[in-house]
């Protein structure tokens, strides 16, 4: 059979809950709270606090580094955009030169061929004054025998080649 004080232990129910024992408990309570204070405290949170405070210097540092970067990439491409305008200059300076050299050279060319145009034309001009003598000489070498026929065909008493020539040449003058 059970005995009054096997009852009352289990008709008290949980352990925690059984006020004598509460002094023990609060007890070891605070000698877990103050433990587990004092290992967080000089344990875990200086180096939760070291790794913050690396990382932040980190950071810091890649802050600066990555600034200079950008005043590095931004001198850089004043740098590169200086050096292409001085390009496109030298480009359009050399494009007028070149410009001026053929046209230099152009109207050297230009000149050299009206010369030359213009000297085929005299000496064509004296080739056709050439032929053009030629063919009045001829003419009138031709009107004066053909005049000469003529006369001596219709009056053959009265031919003179002497008036005959000066006709044909009175004739030809005008």
């Amino acid at each position: 059979m059970a005995t009054p004080t096997e009852g009352a232990e289990s008709a008290s129910g949980m352990p925690q809950l059984d006020f004598s024992t509460f002094p023990n408990q609060i007890f070891w309570l605070v000698v877990a709270l103050l433990a587990l204070y004092f290992i967080v405290t000089r344990v875990a949170m200086p180096r939760v606090g070291g790794i913050i405070e690396d990382r932040f210097e980190v950071i810091s540092n890649d802050l600066e580094v990555a600034a200079d970067l950008k005043q590095k990439a931004e001198a850089a491409e004043a740098a590169y955009h200086k050096a292409l305008a001085e390009a496109r200059s030298e480009a359009q300076a050399i494009a007028a030169e070149t410009k001026a050299e053929i046209q230099k050279e152009l109207a050297l060319a230009t000149e050299k061929a009206d010369a030359e145009i213009a000297a085929k034309a005299a000496e064509s001009e004296a080739r056709i004054d050439e032929i053009r003598a030629s063919a009045v000489k001829s003419v009138e070498e031709v009107a004066t025998e053909t005049s000469a026929a003529i006369v001596a065909a219709l009056m053959p008493d009265v031919a003179d080649d002497a008036a005959v020539k000066a006709a044909v040449a009175n004739r030809m003058k005008g």
